[in-house]
Formats: C-alpha cells, sequence, structure tokens
C-alpha cells in the first residue's frame, strides 16, 4: 500500500496566491495613484514656495538698492579737518581700521571703500583771468583727492598732479570742466574760501574719466562734468581733483578741508535674510562716534527697514495661501483615502468576515499604502528644489506629509471595519441626526475661528518675529466653520424645496432635491473642501484686485495724464514746439517747486509760515489734458474758474498748510510773491507726488505776470498716445539750451538738467517691480490659480462620493422609465444646490477677508502714498464659480458615462440595498 503525503502550502505561497501588496497596488492603481498625487504636490508645494519665495525676495532687495544715490546706499563717515594738518595725519590709514571696526556683518559685506579729502566748492570763490574768469563770471572751484582717482582716469594732457607739499596746488580737471572754465596744463588759478584762507592752484593735466557714471565719482559729479549757470547770477560749480599732499597744502593755507571715508556695500552679498541684522549694523554705525565731531552719513537702515516691512507682509500674506492650500490639499487627502476604501469595501469585509483583525486589516492596507506614498512625498520634494532660490527650511514638513498620506487609507479602513454588518445601511440618513461629538467639533471650531480673528486683529500675523502658525491658519478656520454652518443649515431649505417638489409633475425633481436635503454625510467632505479652496482662491484675487486698483490710482495721481515732461526751466515758446509735434493730442505747462517759503503777506516785515511744495497749473489746461489721457482724477472747480483779478488767487493746499495759515498767504514762485487765498483743502493732488504732506496749487492763468520775469515752466503735462519719446526729449532739452542761453548770453551745449519723459503705463508698471512686490505677485498667483484648481478637486470628489450609490439608483429606476436624460437632470438636481451654495459660502468668505483683516494685511506696504481700501471685482469671484461650475459639469459628464457603462441588470443582481 503506497501512502501519498501532500505538503501543505507554504505561506509564502499563500500570500502569492492571494496576491502581494504589489499585486493588490496594482488592482487599486487609481485610487492609489490619485492619493500619491496630492502627497507629492503638497511636499513640492512645501519646499517650493519658500525657496521662489526666497528667490523673488533675494532679487527685489538687489533691484532696490542698486539705483540708490550713495548717500543713501553707501556708509560715509566725514570729519571736518583743521588748517594745522593734524586731521590728514590722523587719517592716514584710518581706511581699513574704519572698516574693521563696523558692526558685524558689514566689514564682510564691504565691496567698494574710498578715502577721500575735499575742499567743498560752494565753500569757495575761484580767481583768474582765463575763460568765465576772465569775463568776471562767478566760478566755485572745489578740490577734492580720493584713493583710486589715478585708475579711474585717462590722462589726455599733462600729468598726474604731484603736489611736493607747498604751493601751489597740482591739480587736474576733466576734459568737460576744462573745455568749459578754459582750463589748460600749465594755467594758474587762485581759490579763496571768504575769512578762512585761500590758496593757488597749478593745473598739470586734463583726463577723461574711464567710467563717469562709476560710483567713484559719485560724490563728486561736478568734476566730470560742472553745472552751469542757468539765472543770472548763478555760479559755475566744478571740482578739480589733487593728491593727498596737494590737499595737505590746501589745508595749511586755511581752506576748510573735510575728510571722508565711504563704504560700499555689495549687494550680491546681501540676501533678504539679512535684511534685519544688516539694518541693526548700519542703524549702529550711524549712532558710533568713530572721530571727534564725525558725522555718519547714511539711509541705508531706512531702506532696508522699509524692504523689510514690506517682505514681512507678504510673507505673512504667502502664509495665510499656504496655509489655505495645504489645508485643501489635507482635505483632499482624506477625501481620496475614504473613496479608496469605499472602493475596497467588499475586500475589507470579505477579509472581516474571515476573521482578520482591526490590526490585520490595518497592516494590510498599510502595507501597500508603504509601497508608493512616501516615494511620492520624496519626489515632490526633490521636484521641489528644482524651484530657484534659497532653502526655506521646510524640509521637516515632508515626513509629516508622509506619514499622512501613509496612514490616511489603513485608518479608514479599520474605522469602516469596526462593525461589520451583512447589509450595509442608508449613508443618506446617517447625517440627519448629528452625534454630540461632531455637534461639539464644529462648535469648537467656530469659537476657535472667531477667537483667533479676535486676536489676529489686535496682534497682526506677527509673534516674536515670525508669522504666528495658529494666527495664519485663522482664515481657514473660518472658511472652514463657514463651510460647516452652510452644510449644518442647507438641509432646511432643501427639505422645504423637496416639499415643492413633490407636488411638481414627474419625479426626477423630487427625487434629486430629496437626496440633496439629506445631508449626505458622504459629500459634506468635499463640499467643505470646496469652501476652503474657493474662499482661497477668491481671497487671493480680491487682494490682488485691492493692491492693482490702489496702485492705479497711485499712478493717476503721480502721472495724471499720459505722460510728463520734466526738466530744469523750458523757454517759453517750448509750449508751442511741443504741441506741433506729431501724436501730441494736448499739453499744458506746469511749474513745481519744492520747499518753498510761505509767507504771511508781501511786506518785507512779513513772518515766515513754513515751506510746502508749490504746484502753479493752468486749470482749464490741466483738466483738459486729463480728460484728453482718459485718467480718473478730479481738478477742482476752484482752480478751473479762477481768473485774474486784483485779490490774492484762490488755492487749494493740503491739510497741514491749511492748519499753519489763518485763511491766506503768499507763496515764493520764481522768487516773487504771489498771494493767495484757501478756497479748498485736498489730501492729494493730481501732479503732486504721492505722499507729499504740505503743498499749495495756484492758478496760473489768474496769476499777474511780469514782463521780464515770467513764470517759468518746469514741466509738461501731456496727453499723447503714439508719441515719439525722442521727438519730445529732443524738442524740450532744445527749448532748455535756448532759455538757459538766454540768461548766460551764449550758446549752451547741454542742457542743465536733461529733459526726462516719464510715461503713466510705464510708471505704473514700475510699481509692480519695487520692494517685494514681485514675491507678492508670486503669493497670490499661486493662491489664486491653486485654490481654483483644488476647487476643482473638490468638485470632482463631491461628485465621485457617492457616485456608487447614484449609479445604483440610476440602474434601478431604469427598467421603471428613466431615460438618459431625466438621470442626467436627477444627477444636476441632486448636486447642483450643494455645489453651488458651497462654492457661494467660499466666495463670500474669500471677499470677507480682506475687509475682515483689514490693516493686519499690510497692503497698504505695496500701495505708495494710497490707502489699500478694498476693491471687488465681480468679473473675479464670477470666474472662480465659472471654474468650479465647469468642473461640476466635466464630473458629472465622466459619471454618466460610467453609468452607461454599467449594465442595469448586474446592478440588480448584486442584492444591494433598494431606494
Amino acid at each position: 500500500m503506497t501512502t501519498t503525503m501532500t505538503a501543505r502550502p507554504t505561506t509564502n505561497a499563500r500570500r502569492r496566491r492571494r496576491g502581494g501588496p504589489g499585486a493588490r497596488l496594482r488592482t487599486f492603481a487609481g485610487s492609489a495613484v490619485l492619493l500619491a498625487l496630492l502627497g507629492l504636490i503638497a511636499a513640492a508645494l512645501v519646499v517650493a514656495a519658500p525657496r521662489l519665495t526666497n528667490d523673488l525676495a533675494d532679487r527685489s532687495l538687489h533691484t532696490d538698492l542698486t539705483p540708490l544715490p550713495y548717500q543713501v546706499r553707501d556708509v560715509t563717515i566725514e570729519v571736518p579737518g583743521g588748517a594745522d594738518g593734524a586731521a590728514p595725519a590722523r587719517a592716514a590709514g584710518a581706511s581699513d581700521r574704519f572698516r574693521a571696526a563696523l558692526p558685524p556683518p558689514l566689514p564682510a559685506l564691504v565691496g567698494q571703500q574710498w578715502q577721500a579729502a575735499d575742499v567743498a566748492a560752494d565753500a569757495v570763490v575761484a580767481s583768474g583771468d582765463v575763460g568765465p574768469l576772465g569775463e568776471g563770471g562767478l566760478v566755485q572751484l572745489g578740490v577734492r583727492t580720493q584713493s583710486g582717482l589715478p585708475d579711474e582716469t585717462r590722462l589726455t594732457a599733462g600729468t598726474w598732479p604731484d603736489t611736493d607739499g607747498g604751493q601751489p596746488v597740482q591739480v587736474a580737471v576733466s576734459r568737460a570742466v576744462a573745455d568749459t572754465l578754459a582750463l589748460r596744463p600749465g594755467v594758474r588759478l587762485g581759490v579763496a574760501a571768504p575769512g578762512r584762507g585761500s590758496a593757488e592752484l597749478l593745473v598739470t593735466g586734463v583726463f577723461e574719466p574711464v567710467r563717469p557714471t562709476g560710483p567713484a565719482w559719485a560724490a563728486m559729479p561736478e568734476a566730470v562734468q560742472p553745472l552751469l549757470p542757468v539765472n543770472d547770477g548763478d555760479p559755475y560749480v566744478a571740482v578739480a581733483v589733487t593728491d593727498p599732499a596737494g590737499m595737505a597744502a590746501a589745508g595749511r593755507a586755511g581752506l576748510p578741508v573735510t575728510h571722508s571715508w565711504r563704504y560700499r556695500f555689495d549687494h550680491d552679498r546681501i540676501d533678504s535674510s539679512m535684511v534685519e541684522p544688516v539694518a541693526a549694523a548700519v542703524g549702529a554705525a550711524r549712532r558710533t562716534q568713530w572721530l571727534p565731531g564725525a558725522t555718519v552719513q547714511t539711509s541705508l537702515d531706512t531702506q532696508l527697514v522699509r524692504f523689510g516691512d514690506q517682505l514681512t507682509s507678504v510673507r505673512n500674506l504667502l502664509a495665510v495661501v499656504q496655509a489655505g492650500l495645504l489645508a485643501s490639499l489635507l482635505g483632499l487627502v482624506l477625501l481620496a483615502a475614504r473613496v479608496a476604501v469605499q472602493n475596497r469595501r467588499a475586500e475589507l469585509t470579505l477579509l472581516r468576515s474571515r476573521g482578520a483583525s482591526l490590526g490585520a486589516v490595518g497592516r494590510h492596507t498599510l502595507a501597500e499604502a508603504a509601497l508608493l506614498q512616501p516615494a511620492a512625498v520624496a519626489a515632490g520634494g526633490l521636484l521641489g528644489l528644482l524651484a530657484p532660490g534659497r532653502d526655506g527650511g521646510t524640509w521637516w514638513a515632508l515626513p509629516l506629509i508622509a506619514v499622512a498620506t501613509t496612514v490616511a487609507v489603513p485608518v479608514f479602513a479599520v474605522a469602516s471595519q469596526r462593525h461589520v454588518a451583512v447589509v450595509a445601511g442608508r449613508q443618506d440618513l446617517l447625517g440627519a441626526r448629528p452625534s454630540a461629538r461632531r455637534l461639539t467639533v464644529e462648535v469648537t471650531v467656530a469659537l476657535v475661528a472667531v477667537l483667533g480673528l479676535v486676536l489676529l486683529r489686535r496682534r497682526g500675523l506677527q509673534s516674536g518675529g515670525d508669522v504666528d502658525g495658529y494666527l495664519a491658519a485663522v482664515p481657514v478656520l473660518l472658511a472652514t466653520a463657514v463651510a460647516l454652518l452652510t452644510l449644518r443649515v442647507l438641509p432646511g431649505p432643501l427639505r422645504l424645496l423637496d416639499r415643492l417638489a413633490a407636488r411638481a409633475r414627474g419625479a426626477v425633481l423630487f427625487l434629486g432635491v430629496a437626496r440633496s436635503g439629506r445631508g449626505t454625510p458622504v459629500t459634506t467632505g468635499p463640499l467643505a473642501v470646496l469652501v476652503v479652496a474657493v474662499s482661497t482662491g477668491v481671497f487671493s484675487a480680491v487682494v490682488t484686485d485691492t493692491v492693482g486698483r490702489a496702485r492705479d490710482t497711485a499712478a493717476d495721481l503721480s502721472v495724471p495724464a499720459d505722460a510728463w515732461l520734466t526738466g530744469y526751466a523750458f523757454a517759453p515758446d517750448t509750449t508751442g514746439r511741443l504741441a506741433d509735434l506729431a501724436g501730441v493730442d494736448a499739453l499744458t505747462p506746469v511749474r513745481v517747486d519744492s520747499n518753498r517759503p510761505l509767507l504771511s503777506g508781501t511786506d518785507p516785515q512779513a513772518r515766515t509760515l513754513g515751506t510746502a511744495r508749490i504746484m502753479v497749473v493752468d486749470g482749464p489746461a490741466f483738466a483738459r489734458v486729463v480728460a484728453e489721457s482718459g485718467v480718473d482724477v478730479d481738478v477742482p472747480a476752484v482752480l478751473r474758474t479762477a481768473t485774474r483779478g486784483d485779490g490774492p488767487v484762490p488755492a487749494v493746499v493740503s491739510p497741514q498748510v491749511a492748519a499753519d495759515l489763518d485763511g491766506g498767504a503768499a507763496a515764493d514762485v520764481q522768487g516773487r510773491l504771489y498771494p493767495f487765498r484757501v478756497a479748498a483743502t485736498a489730501d492729494t493732488f493730481p501732479g503732486v507726488d504721492v505722499g507729499v504732506e504740505r503743498f499749495v496749487v495756484l492758478p496760473w492763468q489768474a496769476l499777474t505776470e511780469y514782463q521780464h520775469t515770467p513764470i517759468i515752466p518746469n514741466r509738461y503735462l501731456l496727453a499723447a498716445d503714439s508719441h515719439d519719446p525722442a521727438a519730445l526729449l529732443r524738442v524740450a532739452d532744445d527749448g532748455q539750451r535756448r532759455w538757459q542761453a538766454s540768461v548766460r548770453g551764449s550758446e549752451v551745449s547741454t542742457p542743465e538738467v536733461p529733459a526726462a519723459l516719464i510715461e503713466r503705463d510705464t510708471y505704473r508698471e514700475g510699481l509692480d517691480r519695487t520692494g517685494a512686490n514681485d514675491v507678492l505677485t508670486l503669493a497670490f498667483t499661486v493662491g489664486a490659480v491653486g485654490g481654483s484648481a483644488l476647487a476643482v478637486l473638490a468638485v470632482g470628489f463631491a461628485v465621485l462620493a457617492d457616485s456608487r450609490a447614484r449609479v445604483r439608483l440610476l440602474s434601478r429606476l431604469s427598467p421603471l422609465g428613466l431615460s438618459e436624460g431625466q438621470g442626467r437632470r436627477l444627477l444636476l438636481y441632486e448636486l447642483v444646490p450643494l455645489v453651488g451654495v458651497a462654492a457661494t459660502a467660499g466666495a463670500a468668505v474669500g471677499v470677507a477677508l480682506p475687509w475682515l483683516l483689514g490693516p493686519t494685511l499690510g497692503l497698504s506696504a505695496f500701495t505708495p502714498g494710497v490707502d489699500a481700501g478694498w476693491y471687488l471685482d465681480p468679473m473675479v469671484v464670477g470666474a472662480v464659480l465659472g471654474l468650479v461650475a465647469v468642473g461640476l459639469t466635466a464630473g458629472l459628464a465622466v459619471e454618466m458615462l460610467v453609468h452607461r457603462r454599467t449594465r442595469p441588470a448586474e446592478a440588480l443582481r448584486r442584492g444591494e440595498e433598494t431606494l
């Protein structure tokens, strides 16, 4: 007798027969891949957003620092020297010592440094018998020595100064100075400081600057290009350069010598993370007593603080946007996990019926998730590294995202199998009587949101220098509270609509509204996520529109027409020549002078009432040019209707000026006093720079002009939408040269201040490129686009969440005569009320958030001189809601396609629950 022994299959063989985690992952690849994509997006957002923020912030900082004048950007230590030469001796070698003594981190940031000594041009008067000096002209010729100057010049005649320590002081002048003052090598001049002393100068060389606009010449522009007289009695102003020995000789001769050490920081070494420490160090350097009598000149700390305030505001806003996006992504992750568990309900129920414990079910699903989700999160982090910029230090969030996406399905799987039943319950009735636990959670969320809003309005988003995570999440909490409240209240009106639908003909409307009004908990999650996502998108869009509108207002006030044409002084006939140019539709001359005195009257005993910016405009012409340009600004009627008379002219003044006047005063315009009375007050006036608090606007057409001293315009307001900028500048500079030639009595080759054209569109674009505006644009672009995209995904989940029940419903109703068109309407009647109300609630929250948060957002930091206010463009909200509607239509189309491919007979044979 032969006995056959059959071995029991091993555990591995049984696993291969059932299929391992990899095989099951392939079977349910759709849900797993969706969850992995959400984890990848969240990881990429967490890593890439801070890097992009840092990159844009660094570039914006460099863009802001580069054009600053040297008085603002550099740190300059100045100390007056004595006539005994002690100061020059003490100054020797001080440049490196002072640099090393700068507060950290400044020494390592210095890119260039200069040690200089000079006799200021406005402190001395030159004498001689050549050029304008020989003709009796007034010439102020300063003298300066500076380290590194020989390397910055190219000699064209003579030699570089080499003073032997006595008189005369050897100097070199630029080609432009030499041509203007008729100086050549060998010419001798005298310079004298009234009441101090005098020295003799010997011109030894003529040079050309290698880089005339380089930083080495920033502190002595008159050494490159002299200033020419504009009005009668104005002096020529120029600077000659010498060597250190020559400057020491000038000091011993009694000339007032000032020593200075200038340090320029390399902006490429400064990034946005260093704004606060560098600003603090510069402030400390300003307060340091370097030498007796020394002063420190710089405004770099002020500029850095201003930029830092903008950057802080935009990072606060970015934190709010990121909180909304991450909350929406987390909600979508939970929804994807729930849908995945619903799709595998039969499998999990079978495992439980065969004796699997809850732990076994959790391990069963965890083994699958662990194969894909951590790898997806890691891939998202690596994808975020492709973004330019410095690391944002957010890697700590990746493990949290990996854990959340990995354990989401196991947690829902275990929760769904706590109670095993053969027949599934009615999911659409579970929300009719919410549990006490659920009510407690909803009330807690509402209370936490309201408390956070109160704290946010009182404290702002900053806490100890960093963004407070709780306060940054307040908008998300508010949106969540509104979502819960909306979904809690919504079934009531829908049930009322259900009763009305019951009386209508046909059952399609009744069935759809009935299912919608039962408060299906399966769709509650997607709709709550939809509210948060839509609120984030609308909030970002509304804030973007608010900032844009405020900048439009700033541009309208600064350039109240198509363009400003500015200069120093234009000949009166320039107006007609500009008007004859092609493309110029209208123009008006304007006179603007800053810091002009206001007097109590025109008599010699009048007292000074302070200073103000004086603007003289032809009221009717000014209003006409504004209207031709289509700019939305108001020109007060008191200026448009003013006429010439015997009494004071009406004027528009700022409130600060009006408070100092007793109803009227006299304004200094080009050296003549014009009495005026306060006819109106205004916080701003078109054409007066925004932020100017003291100004007076006078009507040109009402002023009495003098024949020999007419009011000379220094600006033109143009309505010219198709102009030739080169032609405008050419005619304007020609007008300036004619006016200067009439004052000097000789031809002028170069105007004192070359004309400049400031176009409104260019000025408006510039407002978007200053400060941390690029970071602001990034924040709200990501918020608007990301919020809208996540809203569409939430709509998709709302359609997908209860799709199996709807397919079963349609499968049962089809044999009873339900047509395909009626099936589509049934889905619309069920989902449109829920999705529509949720999207509307989210839009309402997004619109209300900028108003609720108010000054906390700090938007005024991005709107120079203009209150950001609150603007709402209905098109913005309509676009987001339209996108939601598109998503709903696409989701329903996909579901109808799936239903069409499902055979009703197969659904009936499954023994599913009845309607």
